[in-house]
């Protein structure tokens, strides 16, 4: 199948024929649908602590903070900005010039209160005989202004990183989301005066990542007094996976070689897997807001935190009790309830089994990372929700699950679906170590049959890609998973600029 030329690429990717051949059976042969028992819910698996138990796990948080654990802040931020300029794109190549959608009209008429409103301005007198884009738009040279914002000879924000666009505006001077995100690390992830804050970047931003943290981090670290150590790392090559046409031979370029394609954010778990910290928090670039509203985002973060680190005390001591073998029956059942109730973790035949079964049946699902997630009420966002699912060992555990992995056709599940009180907004705390203080081996947590296949298209030809289990759904799929509600403040995705308008992000 494959040639001498395209040995020699795939050795440069760092993957093996075999590895290649086995993403083609997957592509040829699709991904089982995921058994589902019933959506979460505040009555059923999700968490929604009272005012007093919130204060105790904030203040647990607090105490852990200052017993000398690393604790780091991990953000996914290698996506591009070109799809939240969608609707200014399409008015660039649309037949009119002027505001004709609600979208383009809304964009025009609020345009000064976007954060990137002055940079605008003085790309536009440079392009534009020194004129601003008010003197633009006054003679209807609507598309100049789009042009100066999105093209390359502009702010090129068209092929920028969300990462790095001005998205809040403050008396000092316009934010970055990065920025933002090295705020939040002050205010709830630093410990013993140092923030640890790590970004997942595409290859080509990687420079403008750190131009940007050169320039801006200094003035944090003073204003909130803690040291930043900030750390990039790249989407690995090997993670990349094989295109297919529809007949699932492979896609090849028009030169001949193999294409492949980023497998999608379910590829950072090997570089989540490399960071050396007790504790992890996880969340999008774009979820930020200005600091009038982030009280809800760190007292959410802490109480999700809190919860994490005490849970995970509990399951190291009872590992412990297990190991030493000095038990008796009443606390084998003390440690059944934790992974049932706690840990949300059932196994129907659990009462046939031996003792010495159950013993290495309770330290396989206490021996794991741990995670806890924050669900919002669900307001009709798009995206994966919180479910109890069965395992591939015939356990059931808390699920985040996409609409790509449950069977369209089974009326049941589809119910759960679109009736599910609560969805996922990428809000997550784990714990990466076990009860020795070893790194776990993350991607042996990985449930493979949990990827997809997507129809894309390169050079007008159709093509079949291949999505990797995702970061927070698949690849954290054999991870011990608690659910707690928290509030939709602490939920503020920019999925288009004029998202930037909502009064989240003025």
């Amino acid at each position: 199948m494959f040639s001498q030329q395209d040995l020699e690429q795939l050795a440069q990717r760092g993957v093996t024929p075999e590895q290649v051949e086995k993403q083609l059976k997957q592509i040829a042969d699709g991904f089982p649908f995921l058994k589902l028992e019933a959506a979460a819910s505040v009555e059923n698996g999700i968490l929604a602590p009272t005012d007093e138990e919130r204060a105790a796990y904030v203040a647990r948080w607090q105490d852990y903070k200052g017993e000398g654990h690393k604790i780091v802040k991990f953000v996914p931020a290698s996506g591009a900005a070109s799809r939240m300029f969608k609707n200014l794109f399409e008015f660039l190549d649309a037949p009119y010039d002027v505001p004709t959608t609600d979208f383009e009209k809304k964009f025009f008429a609020e345009r000064k209160k976007f954060a990137f409103k002055h940079a605008l301005g003085q790309m536009c007198r440079k392009n534009n005989d020194d004129k601003c884009a008010c003197a633009l738009c006054e003679e209807g040279n609507y598309k100049a202004v789009v042009a100066n914002l999105l093209n390359k000879d502009g702010l090129n924000y068209g092929q920028l990183p969300k990462g790095l666009l001005l998205f809040h505006m403050y008396e000092d001077g316009p934010r970055t989301p990065m920025e933002e995100h090295l705020v939040e690390a002050a205010l709830y992830a630093s410990s013993n005066g140092e923030a640890n804050v790590h970004f997942t970047v595409s290859h080509e931003h990687m420079e403008l990542f750190k131009a940007r943290v050169a320039e801006t981090a200094d003035k944090y670290a003073e204003k909130f007094g803690v040291k930043f150590n900030i750390s990039f790392s790249e989407q690995k090559p090997s993670t990349d996976t094989i295109a297919a046409n529809t007949d699932n031979t492979p896609f090849r370029n028009e030169d001949g070689s193999l294409l492949f394609r980023p497998g999608g954010h379910g590829a950072l778990i090997a570089n989540l897997g490399e960071i050396d910290a007790d504790v992890v928090f996880i969340k999008n670039i774009d979820n930020v807001v200005p600091d009038r509203l982030k009280a809800d985002t760190v007292e959410y973060k802490q109480l999700l935190a809190g919860i994490l680190v005490e849970k995970q005390q509990k399951a190291f001591e009872y590992l412990k009790v297990l190991e030493s073998g000095a038990y008796n029956h009443d606390k084998l059942e003390e440690i059944i309830r934790f992974v049932q109730r706690d840990l949300c973790c059932r196994k129907a035949d659990i009462k046939d089994l031996e003792d010495a079964e159950l013993v290495i049946y309770l330290q396989k699902k206490l021996n794991r990372p741990m995670r806890v997630c924050g669900v919002v009420r669900n307001v009709g966002e798009p995206g994966g929700g919180p479910f109890i699912a069965y395992n591939q060992d015939g356990t059931t555990s808390l699920q985040i699950l996409e609409s790509s992995q449950i069977d369209t056709s089974n009326e049941e599940y589809m119910k759960m679906f679109t009736e599910g009180t609560h969805f996922n907004p990428v809000d997550l705390v784990c714990a990466l170590k076990d009860y020795k203080g070893n790194r776990f081996n993350l991607p042996e947590f990985v449930d493979h049959m949990t990827g997809f296949i997507s129809s894309k298209s390169k050079s007008g030809k159709e093509l079949k890609a291949l999505e990797l289990p995702g970061l927070w759904n698949g690849a954290m799929s054999d991870w011990s998973t608690i659910f707690v509600e928290v509030p939709l403040s602490t939920f503020n995705p920019v999925k288009t600029v004029n998202d930037l308008l909502r009064d989240q992000h003025q």
